[in-house]
C-alpha cells in the first residue's frame, strides 16, 4: 500500500507563547495537518498549546515530547482540561529516566487516555519503547531517522497494531542562511549519548536524517519520508530567533 503521510510543523516551546499563536495560525491558514512543540528546560509546551488553541479551530495540537522526569500523569491532565481534548495529542517520553521507564511511560499512557480525551503517542528511540508506542498508546513518536528507517520502524509498529499513527520529527532548514543551524542542530544532538547510540546502532550518518531545501533531491527526500509514516512533522530550524523568521518559514513551508 503506498502511503502520502500528512505534513505537519515543530516549533520549541521556548519561541514563546505570543510566536507560537502566531505560528499556529499560519500552520492553520496553509492547512497542514498540526503543529508539534517540544517541551524544553524552562519553557512549557502546554502554555504554548493554550495560546495556539485561542489562535486556530481545526488544527491539531500536539506536544513532542514532555518528559515524564519533569512532568507527571496527574499534572498533564489536570492542564488538558484547558485544551480543546479533540484536538490534542500528548506526546510523552521517559526522559532522563532508565530505571523503570517502560512501565512509567505505560503507565502513564494508560492513566491519560483513561483520565482524558487526548490521543497519546510515546517519543521512542529503542525496540522496546516503540512496540510500548504501538501497543499501549496511539503510537510511536520518531525523530532522527532517514526515510528507509523510518519506513522499516513504522511497518514494525503497524504489525503490532495496525491502527497505530506514527509520526516522524525531520528537523527542516527551507531558508538558505538557516543551513548552518541546520548542522550545528544535527551535531548537538549526535553528541547527546542516546543518540549516539542510536545513530550507531542503526548505522545512521546524522546529516542523512534532516531536510535542507538547499540540497539537491530535497523534494524527492520529503515524498519520501510521506511515504514511509502517518505524519511527517517539519521541525522548523531557523537562522533567528524572531517573527519575521518564522514567517518566512511558514510562507516557505506553505509553497511545498
Amino acid at each position: 500500500m503506498t502511503r502520502t503521510g500528512v505534513l505537519s510543523l515543530g516549533i520549541a516551546a521556548a519561541i514563546g507563547p505570543q510566536r507560537a499563536a502566531a505560528f499556529a495560525a499560519g500552520a492553520e491558514a496553509a492547512g497542514f495537518h498540526a503543529l508539534w512543540v517540544n517541551d524544553t528546560p524552562g519553557a512549557d509546551a502546554l502554555t504554548l498549546l493554550e495560546a495556539a488553541a485561542a489562535a486556530t479551530s481545526t488544527l491539531t495540537l500536539a506536544t513532542g515530547v514532555l518528559p515524564l522526569d519533569r512532568w507527571s500523569a496527574a499534572t498533564i491532565s489536570e492542564r488538558v482540561r484547558a485544551l480543546p481534548q479533540e484536538r490534542v495529542v500528548i506526546g510523552v517520553g521517559a526522559g532522563g529516566i532508565r530505571t523503570g521507564a517502560l512501565d512509567l511511560v505505560r503507565t502513564t499512557a494508560a492513566d491519560l487516555r483513561a483520565g482524558t480525551a487526548v490521543r497519546v503517542m510515546v517519543g521512542a528511540l529503542g525496540p522496546r519503547m516503540r512496540h510500548l508506542a504501538a501497543a499501549d498508546a496511539d503510537g510511536p513518536l520518531l525523530s532522527w531517522l532517514d526515510p528507509a528507517t523510518a519506513y522499516v520502524q513504522a511497518a514494525q509498529a503497524h504489525a503490532v497494531d495496525p491502527a497505530a499513527h506514527v509520526a516522524l520529527y525531520v528537523r527542516t532548514a527551507l531558508e538558505p542562511d538557516a543551513r548552518e543551524r541546520l548542522r550545528e542542530e544535527t551535531g548537538r544532538y549526535a553528541g547527546f549519548p542516546s543518540y549516539a547510540a542510536n545513530f550507531a546502532r542503526l548505522g545512521l550518518n546524522p546529516d542523512r536524517t534532516v531536510l535542507d531545501a538547499a540540497d539537491l533531491g530535497f523534494g524527492e527526500r520529503l515524498a519520501q519520508y510521506r511515504a514511509a509514516v502517518d505524519e511527517v512533522v517539519l521541525r522548523a530550524i531557523t537562522a533567528t530567533d524572531d517573527a519575521a523568521a518564522d514567517h518566512a518559514f511558514l510562507e516557505s513551508a506553505a509553497a511545498l
